[in-house]
């Protein structure tokens, strides 16, 4: 049996796109907050006067855990997004923020 016409050109195309799938699905091992984070989250949570680089910290945490604040989205999930994202900031930061956390 012939192949068709151009089957030869997408066969790999196919392959590296099913690669990409599957090394997408695989976790991420490291850390997931920068230094620079974690300092500011800590002085977020001593309940001080934060600063606006420290809410920026904060949002690109949340980000990172796949929250999306775009003010043009009509988002049917939030606030249970937000608060999942915010669950996960939470766990990283008692997870690789040690350093920063009181005795």
């Amino acid at each position: 049996m012939r192949n068709r016409p151009g089957t030869q050109s997408i066969l790999p195309a196919l392959v590296i796109l099913l690669a990409g799938c599957v090394a997408g699905g695989m976790p991420y091992t490291g850390p997931h907050l920068t230094p620079t984070e974690c300092r500011d989250l800590a002085a977020l949570k001593t309940n001080a006067p934060p600063t606006m680089a420290q809410h920026q910290s904060e949002l690109a945490a949340l980000r990172k855990a796949g929250y999306d604040p775009s003010p043009w989205s009509d988002d049917p999930y939030y606030p249970d997004d937000l608060q999942a994202a915010q669950r996960l900031v939470d766990y990283w930061f008692q997870t690789e923020c040690q350093h920063l956390q009181p005795g």
